[in-house]
């Protein structure tokens, strides 16, 4: 039963991979994957490399910021109203000799298509020294009984924050998307240097829906401005928006811990015209330990049919603590909508190096009655 007290498992003997692949290979089973399956393990290696034979009873010896803790790894699990549930790993090839080295590694057994990525490499991939909290990201797909599938996060704050925008714009151009910059500014930076690009994320395969993504951040946000970059997308709901903020933020804003963030997916040959919105919110700052998260994501879920019972067999897949003694294994939760499928996604933290202590509940409830 998740959140009831159990005891702690002692990692001291664990690697990072055979802790991180434990708990890929539950959270696969979990969900309903295929037992004989094992690609999903065999990736999970490769990018965690040498570092993934360390064990994690000692400080991480590449601090990434894929995760608090420094994990260079979190899951996430995608429920599709097709009824679709997708395990994703978003990852860091820490320690690697360059950034590509996975991708090279991988892309011919795995069917990958670079063109677009070596369209734009010289932009975010700079041969000098990386600014910013990374500089290659891996999101590794998995759907029972299909390939993997594969998705890379660049980083366009890697020249600096002052050049964010004349890359993406500039990459966007490379990518036959040049009419999609003016409409995103337009709609989600709109607040000078609260609103942010993030992350240039693209599709690594020859689907006709590969995407290009473009993610913005909100600094203490308001629901209202998550609404007006939603309304780029047609069909999106500004309702949905503001119950999603309020059952899991608890507020409709401003979000003044870890910001809101906007996502885009453009597909080549929609002109200036993205096919999706997904809006992501960083539940933990915003609760006192995952014992609340828990309950506010299942609310969200049940509001979508989905089987918050799933949500639990993920977690105990993941972790074995009580929920109220932390904050942060369930990290952030985001709204999809839109023509290339809509649903909610729930990541988890591996927590393989450290558990963030819970915050005292009064307090935070104060502080949330106060705004």
């Amino acid at each position: 039963m998740v959140g009831t007290s159990v005891p702690m498992v002692d990692l001291s003997m664990y690697s990072l991979y055979s802790h991180a692949g434990g708990q890929l290979d539950r959270l696969c089973r979990a969900v309903g994957f295929d037992p004989a399956e094992r690609r999903h393990l065999d990736l999970l290696r490769l990018l965690l490399g040498e570092s993934g034979e360390l064990s994690v009873s000692e400080p991480a010896q590449f601090a990434s910021n894929v995760s608090d803790d420094t994990t260079p790894i979190e899951f996430s699990v995608a429920f599709d109203t097709t009824g679709e549930c997708v395990i994703r790993v978003l990852g860091e090839a820490i320690g690697a000799p360059d950034p590509r080295w996975f991708l090279d590694r991988v892309a011919a057994e795995y069917g990958l298509v670079t063109d677009r990525l070596d369209a734009v490499a010289d932009l975010f991939l700079p041969h000098d020294e990386r600014r910013g909290p990374f500089t290659l990201w891996y999101s590794l797909i998995f759907r029972d009984g299909a390939a993997p599938k594969i998705k890379v996060y660049l980083n366009p704050q890697i020249s600096g924050p002052t050049m964010a925008d004349s890359l993406v714009s500039e990459g966007l151009r490379r990518l036959n998307l040049s009419a999609a910059f003016d409409p995103v500014v337009e709609h989600a930076l709109r607040r000078g240097d609260r609103d942010n690009f993030t992350f240039f994320a693209l599709d690594l395969d020859d689907d006709p829906l590969s995407r290009v993504k473009v993610y913005i951040s909100h600094d203490a946000a308001e629901s209202e401005d998550a609404e007006h970059a939603a309304a780029l997308v047609p069909g999106a709901d500004p309702m949905l928006i503001r119950e999603f903020l309020a059952v899991l933020g608890g507020r409709k804003g401003p979000f003044g811990g870890r910001p809101l963030i906007s996502s885009y997916s453009f597909v080549e040959g929609m002109a200036d015209r993205p096919g999706n919105y997904s809006l992501y919110l960083p539940i933990r700052s915003y609760v006192p330990d995952d014992e609340v998260a828990r309950a506010r994501v299942h609310a969200v879920l049940a509001q979508f049919d989905f089987d918050p019972g799933q949500l639990d067999k993920a977690l105990e897949a993941v972790s074995k603590r009580p929920l109220r003694e932390g904050v942060g294994l369930i990290a952030h939760v985001s709204l999809r909508m839109g023509e290339f499928g809509s649903g909610i996604t729930v990541y988890l933290s591996s927590e393989a190096y450290e558990v963030t202590p819970p915050r005292k509940r009064s307090a935070l409830r104060a502080l949330s009655l106060s705004r």
